[in-house]
């Protein structure tokens, strides 16, 4: 029987990471630890691949794939993207879920260069720059998806969230609405940030209070969407417009208007972001901003294997157009009239 990293961390009474480091010889492990996990490997008989595939140029003809939760429909439509682009390209994928934590990225990060894939794409909001840091310096093929790290240099396709939470809110501006909230997330993403800078501008534009009050913080869930939007609905000034950070939150807001009796468009109007299977499977169909999904799998891909295959002279940031897409979630409000709103 074939041991494992798993059995040799288990063992040594560490992570998975922690032996990947002793045998990479990377990062900072202490004498005592690195003596532990080496004598663990010795008496485990352990064999490892001592190097990932980029640097010992044998390829597995396999790709990494790391994203939050493949339940989310965004992140589901991202995996067959890339899947498929992969499948046209000669590679396979290995997909891991981390459901946004930052140990278990951390763990499914060293045990793919264990598994020796020929590189690794990202859709998480990672914390662990040390780590990335170090597989750039090695020249280990990284890309990220829907994602970004300013900082890092290191190829990037993902959509430009600020012009969508722009069109999201304007569109809602445009028909009227004056106490329009956000469900924007944890807050943590790039991605959440530039379109929550848009709905704040959008208001600005229009001379629309900022009120704090308006704004929900919430995982990208449906549970998550309802419980914010049941705290933004269940008071004396509830909004007349919700812009949701994802589709999941908006059919969250869905389920928690049904709850309290309240009619989609006509007392509430709601516009999600990514366009995902769920926009046409609820009732009203909902309006969205439209993430080019397909696109960016195909795109990542691309950059990738460039980067495998050592045809790409630098690295590169693409950021792809969103697209309105007006459904019958959103309506003129009824309280308004016709403001002149920009």
């Amino acid at each position: 029987m074939k041991i494992t990293i798993y059995e040799v961390a288990k063992k040594a009474g560490v992570s998975i990471t922690t032996v990947s480091r002793v045998i990479n010889n990377t990062g900072r492990i202490s004498e005592k630890t690195k003596k532990k996990v080496l004598q663990v490997i010795e008496e485990l008989q352990f064999q490892p691949s001592l190097v990932a595939s980029a640097l010992s140029g044998k390829r597995t003809r396999t790709i990494g794939l790391i994203i939050p939760d493949v339940a989310n429909p965004f992140f589901a439509e991202i995996a067959r993207s890339v899947e498929d682009q992969g499948r046209d390209l000669g590679f396979n994928i290995l997909m891991c879920n981390t459901d946004n934590n930052p140990d278990i990225e951390e763990d499914y990060l060293s045990l793919l260069q264990q598994k020796s894939v020929d590189g690794i794409i990202i859709g998480t909001t990672t914390q662990n720059y040390s780590l990335l840091t170090e597989l750039l310096e090695k020249k280990f093929p990284i890309a990220f998806i829907a994602q970004d790290i300013p900082e890092l240099m290191i190829d990037v396709v993902s959509v430009d969230d600020y012009l969508g939470g722009f069109l999201a809110t304007s569109h809602l501006a445009s028909l009227g609405h004056i106490r329009i909230a956000a469900l924007a997330g944890t807050m943590t993403r790039a991605s959440e940030k530039y379109r929550y800078q848009a709905y704040r501008q959008v208001l600005d534009n229009n001379k629309l209070e900022h009120d704090e009050n308006l704004i929900s913080y919430a995982d990208y869930t449906i549970a998550g969407g309802k419980k914010a939007a049941l705290k933004l609905l269940d008071s004396p000034d509830s909004p007349t417009a919700i812009f949701a950070f994802n589709d999941a939150m908006a059919i969250g807001v869905y389920q928690a208007a049904k709850e309290l009796g309240l009619m989609i468009p006509e007392d509430l109007s709601v516009i999600g972001f990514d366009n995902t299977i769920l926009t046409e499977i609820v009732d009203p169909p909902l309006t969205t901003i439209a993430q080019p999904i397909h696109e960016m799998g195909r795109q990542v891909m691309d950059l990738l294997v460039q980067e495998i295959e050592g045809t790409k002279k630098m690295k590169q940031r693409i950021i792809l157009p969103p697209e309105l897409i007006v459904r019958n979630s959103t309506t003129r409000s009824s309280s308004s009239g016709n403001l002149g709103l920009k």
